[in-house]
């Protein structure tokens, strides 16, 4: 990251009225969080990610499905928000018209202040029925995660269908309302960051384009290069936990 490119960066951030923060799964690594195909290991490493995270694998066997999505549950309960997470709460509660995206599902965000995410991917600590779309509650943590244990869901307290994991599946939209959301705030900011994220994964990798379509500045945090780079106009090589309270405390120090 040079000095040049972060102090420009702060310039723009510190006069931006409305900003959209982007995350991915960069913004959690450096809390611990392994990343979803990084989750198999152990007893699930015998599973293919891609077998696990659809709805016909939760049809076909919701215990294990459950009990895989408990146990990463778990191991993200065992994590706590890095000082990137921190910087993005400080910054919404800088600018009045900030919004944080994100594709992250481990709540991470709010655990650092965030008071609103936008969840393009769900939470692992929003479960639902998977019959009439009712909210459940999430379970208890356990002791310690135990890998390749399967766990029959609970039942929906409104119509006992098998409660699900609250995330998007392989094969599935994403959330109307989520998305609606995050292109409504993009079209509409001067300023967008985007951290941790690989540009790649569709419909999601669309919000930065659409900030850069309608004008917006879009800066990039990201340690190595990413199919962002010819969509940001100032590209941050780094850690969000290095980058994002270096390019706060800049914007104001």
């Amino acid at each position: 990251m040079g000095e040049s490119e972060l102090r420009k960066a702060a310039s723009m951030l510190g006069r931006a009225e409305r900003i959209v923060v982007f995350t991915g799964a960069g913004m959690s690594a450096e809390s611990g969080v392994p990343t979803f195909r990084d989750a198999l290991t152990g007893l699930w490493q015998r599973y293919d990610a891609q077998q696990l995270a659809t709805p016909e694998a939760f049809h076909a066997d919701p215990a294990l499905v459950w009990g895989w999505y408990e146990w990463r549950r778990d191991l993200v309960r065992r994590t706590t928000p890095n000082a990137g997470h921190l910087a993005v709460a400080e910054i919404e509660a800088r600018v009045p018209h900030a919004v944080l995206v994100t594709q992250n599902v481990d709540d991470l965000h709010e655990r650092a202040g965030s008071a609103a995410p936008v969840h393009l991917h769900g939470s692992l600590f929003a479960p639902r029925c998977s019959a009439c779309d009712r909210p459940a509650s999430v379970p208890d943590g356990g002791a310690e995660p135990v890998g390749g244990r399967r766990l029959p869901p609970p039942r929906c307290a409104g119509c006992a269908a098998p409660v699900r994991p609250g995330v998007v599946w392989f094969g599935e939209a994403l959330p109307q309302s989520a998305l609606a959301a995050a292109v409504e705030a993009a079209a509409s900011c001067d300023l967008l960051v985007t951290v941790g994220t690989s540009g790649l994964v569709y419909p999601a990798a669309e919000i930065p384009q659409v900030a850069a379509r309608f004008g917006a500045t879009v800066v990039q945090v990201d340690p190595g290069e990413t199919a962002l780079d010819e969509v940001a106009d100032v590209n941050l090589r780094g850690t969000a936990a290095q980058v994002l309270p270096a390019l706060v405390e800049a914007a104001w120090p």
